[in-house]
């Protein structure tokens, strides 16, 4: 890495350094690559996992499966890790990696321009100028809290906050809360809160699909066989691969699958919630897998007490220290928590990135994001983006598709310093794979369960956030790009209006 003034230069610039980012600097030092630099706008590593500290706060994705190849874990606490835990794991990993000279915390992308001139990215920065031939975007898809329009929420007078915003200088205990949400870091606030709170009364727009969670705590003598025979825990890690990716199944619709699961998150439903009303008030009216299905042995059994009552509407308005559901029943609360998750199929980062032509990544989402690969898009040269266009998964480990997607970066970046040059992405590759995401997605339940989720996008009604298939089958679709989905000349050719707008045809 060169310094020129405050605009250094480097080959690679990665933004984030989460999950993705640090996995994108693992790629490119097994390739040999050192000249890059990690722009992370926290004070730490971690990312999502450095960002929400709310109680109860964990993985439901098993520990062992829920970290990199690369750096296996013998230490994990238990099945599923704690939050504290996993961001501790990327500090670990990027000491280990001896990452910290690459590293530039508290510093925050403010823009990015393709200089086409000088066939570079010039992203500028709250601590400077970077200069890089290749952009990676690893911002993460969950960074930024969605909070609703409801009516007079700015009047309430006490603490309010997002989930992934926990206020700790604001406790809670002996107060009246009421939690917005019903979705994923609701169900692990909740039984929290139900043991420190005078009361929760608990806003539900639609409920959850929820499984049991199960999983055991790893003891000491546990961990030590871990870290005495690391073939063993190869093995383990292989075995959770084959279990999520068995269940798939259930998750995209599967018949056979979808039913046995459905029949064990009711059965899981109706062993801890006794009153019929209440488990009616709890049952999805949609097909299992529509929205993501949660993980949960103590979710049930709270909003089953006398500590939490459950609200089956939104909340829909706030006058001062009274809430109002769109029901219409009002509820005093003395603190409000939004569970209310985050801007996932519009990723705020897009509106700061300007390609050829200057035309913004935004303006070329506007129907909802497109890719090549789930990583490169047409008119960014030089620009990859990881955990973004349909790189997420309802079934197993997001960090397996981080690793594959950085792998590709890595081949595609050797590739360019082979044959030297831009590597512009061909539109009419990245049209035939958006059409291959939406035939794939057509008849799974995302598209037809019946219910509103954040893996599709509302302007175009595309499935934008997950990857329709397994792991294995992204592996060998990445596999067989062998550069054909780049452009061979250096003139760009203009994006077709088809990827600038919703695709016709695609419900």
């Amino acid at each position: 890495m060169t310094v020129a003034g405050t605009a250094a230069r480097v080959e690679v610039a990665i933004v984030g350094a989460g999950f993705a980012g640090i996995g994108m600097a693992l790629a490119l030092r097994r390739t040999g690559r050192d000249d890059f630099v990690m722009l992370e706008r926290g004070t730490s590593v971690g990312g999502t996992w450095r960002d929400n500290t709310y109680p109860g706060v964990a993985c439901d994705v098993p520990s062992h499966l829920y970290g990199f190849a690369s750096h296996p874990n013998p230490s994990w606490s238990g099945t599923f890790a704690r939050g504290d835990e996993i961001h501790a794991y990327l500090e670990h990993v990027v000491e280990m990696e001896h990452l910290g000279d690459r590293l530039r915390l508290g510093t925050a992308m403010q823009w990015a321009d393709w200089d086409a001139e000088h066939e570079v990215w010039r992203i500028g920065t709250s601590t400077g100028t970077v200069v890089a031939d290749a952009l990676v975007l690893a911002c993460g898809r969950l960074t930024e809290p969605s909070i609703p329009a409801i009516a007079g929420l700015e009047t309430f007078p006490g603490p309010l906050f997002h989930s992934a915003r926990w206020d700790h200088d604001s406790p809670l205990d002996g107060l009246r809360v009421g939690v917005v949400g019903t979705g994923a870091s609701a169900v692990q606030i909740v039984p929290q809160l139900a043991h420190d709170a005078a009361h929760v009364t608990l806003f539900q727009r639609s409920p959850a699909w929820i499984v049991p969670r199960g999983g055991t705590a790893y003891s000491a003598a546990d961990r030590d066989r871990f870290t005495a025979h690391p073939d063993e825990l190869a093995r383990l890690r292989a075995d959770l691969y084959a279990e999520g990716e068995a269940r798939f199944a259930s998750r995209s619709g599967d018949a056979v699958a979808s039913a046995r699961a459905t029949a064990e998150a009711l059965a899981h439903l109706e062993a801890h919630v006794t009153d019929p009303a209440l488990r009616a008030a709890l049952t999805p009216d949609y097909a299992f897998g529509c929205k993501r299905v949660l993980l949960s042995d103590d979710f049930y059994p709270a909003v089953a007490s006398d500590a939490v009552t459950l609200v089956p509407s939104a909340l829909a308005a706030v006058d001062g220290s009274t809430v109002i559901a769109a029901d219409g029943t009002r509820h005093e609360v003395d603190a409000l928590v939004l569970a209310t998750g985050f801007a996932s199929t519009q990723q705020p980062y897009a509106e700061l990135v300007v390609g050829e032509g200057g035309q913004r990544l935004a303006a070329h989402w506007s129907g909802g994001m497109t890719s090549f690969g789930s990583t490169v898009v047409a008119g960014f040269p030089n620009l990859f983006v990881l955990n973004g266009p349909n790189a997420s998964l309802g079934h197993s480990s997001s960090v397996l598709m981080i690793e594959e997607q950085a792998a590709y970066v890595a081949r595609v970046l050797d590739r360019r310093a082979a044959v030297g040059g831009v590597l512009r992405v061909d539109p009419v590759a990245e049209l035939a794979y958006t059409d291959e995401i939406a035939t794939a997605a057509a008849s799974t339940p995302w598209m037809t369960g019946g219910c509103r989720n954040w893996y599709v996008d509302g302007r175009s009604g595309r499935l934008t956030l997950l990857w329709p298939g397994t792991v294995d089958a992204f592996r060998a679709r990445l596999s067989r790009a062998d550069g054909s989905e780049f452009l061979p000349g250096p003139v760009p050719l203009p994006v077709p209006s088809a990827l600038r707008a919703p695709l016709e045809g695609v419900a």
